[in-house]
């Protein structure tokens, strides 16, 4: 109990200096200290913990591909494919709305944060003047993570699958109307209100923007097919990617060599590190296996407790840490139950997106300028009304299967 209150503190030290409008970094910079203060790491174990950062491939890997990815950000702007591209889904369904939706639905088959960068610039394209900096940010990291939890190109869905013994053919088809709400979540509340005109001409030739659109993104197509037919890592897809846009496009050594340094957003590079070394001190600290002793005693099912672990722990930690832990418990009196695997995964996807130890929701709040606790404040309604769905889509599903 003493371990998981002090888990309580180190994210109100967050939440206050947040609230004080401090910068993220700051506020991060003191939940780590408030973690190392109460659990008692020593200061080597803490060094240790964040040097993790950078010999653990898995962390590693994303400030890598957020670097990258910002790289191929900076080469696609000096083309401006992405302008072009604004200009193709104009023409294409000439909706505004559905311009500030699909972009970030699209690009969320990448499964990298740093996809939030490319995600955001058409997101504000489409929204500018008819949303504010909140909404924005909402918009982009709502939307960009419906493909999250569905589809198996995230660690989350191959895990939950394997550890459950459901397959993922099945999973995908029932969650299907989880990812039809999460849409509807999103819509409602910010698109609805945007007008359906882009502001731009009716397109005169559909079949050529929609060439067009393909010709200006495939640098980002490649990288999907890459992950989704090769089982390529997200490092390697988009180094191949950058490989082939620079020889496509043919750009010169002076050109790539100024966007080396150009590409290095000091900012979120620093504000993404600290989240993961944050995450890190939590892995540490052993708390996250001490939840499901902590919640068993709850009078309510069981069903209910392994969701209640999961939202929680998805929050502490990230949804691939508490699938580790909890699916192993919650399917070994229940293997290949289909219902109970899209509850927790539908839990999984609403509480992560109120971690502040989720990465993207760092880049969607430096990128529009925004607080952490802005962003969360937004999303926190729309999660808890998808986590209810999710709990009346459970005894649903369990009735038919």
């Amino acid at each position: 109990m003493e371990q998981t209150l002090y888990l309580a503190l180190v994210f109100l030290a967050i939440v206050v200096l947040l609230a004080l409008r401090r910068p993220l970094y700051q506020a991060l910079l003191g939940g780590l200290a408030c973690a190392v203060l109460l659990y008692r790491i020593p200061l080597p174990a803490a060094v240790g913990q964040a040097v993790r950062v950078f010999t653990d491939w898995r962390s590693c890997s994303v400030l890598v591909s957020l670097y990258l990815i910002t790289y191929l950000q900076r080469m696609l702007e000096a083309r401006e494919k992405i302008r072009l591209a604004r200009q193709d889904l104009n023409g294409l369904f000439h909706n505004r709305r559905i311009n500030a939706a699909g972009a970030p639905l699209f690009i969320g088959l990448l499964p990298s944060a740093a996809a939030m960068i490319l995600c955001a610039d058409i997101v504000k394209d489409a929204t500018e003047g008819y949303l504010n900096a909140k909404e924005q940010a909402f918009v982009t990291s709502w939307f960009r993570h419906i493909p999250e939890s569905t589809l198996p190109t995230y660690t989350s869905v191959l895990l939950m699958s394997a550890l459950s013994g459901v397959p993922l053919s099945r999973f995908m088809l029932c969650m299907l109307p989880p990812a039809a709400v999460l849409f509807l979540l999103g819509w409602l509340p910010c698109l609805s209100r945007l007008p359906k005109d882009p502001g731009t001409p009716p397109s005169a030739d559909r079949r050529q923007d929609a060439l067009g659109l393909v010709r200006h993104l495939w640098p980002l197509l490649l990288i999907l097919l890459l992950i989704l037919t090769c089982g390529v890592h997200i490092v390697t897809a988009v180094l191949i990617s950058i490989a082939a846009l620079a020889a496509a496009d043919r750009f010169r050594a002076g050109e790539l060599v100024s966007m080396l340094r150009s590409a290095f957003e000091v900012k979120l590079l620093l504000n993404t590190l600290l989240v993961l070394i944050l995450k890190e001190f939590i892995a540490w600290t052993g708390v996250l296996a001490m939840l499901p002793e902590l919640l068993s005693g709850l009078p309510v099912s069981s069903w209910a407790i392994f969701a209640l672990l999961f939202f929680v722990g998805a929050i502490v930690s990230s949804s691939n840490g508490i699938i580790a832990l909890g699916a192993p418990l919650a399917f070994a009196a229940a293997p290949g139950d289909l219902p109970l695997m899209v509850l927790l995964m539908c839990v999984c996807h609403g509480a992560y997106q109120l971690s502040p130890t989720h990465v993207c929701l760092v880049v969607a709040s430096d990128y529009f300028q925004v607080s952490l606790g802005d962003l969360v404040r937004k999303t926190l309604p729309r999660s808890l009304l998808f986590c209810l769905f999710a709990a009346g889509y459970y005894l649903l599903l369990s009735r038919l299967f």
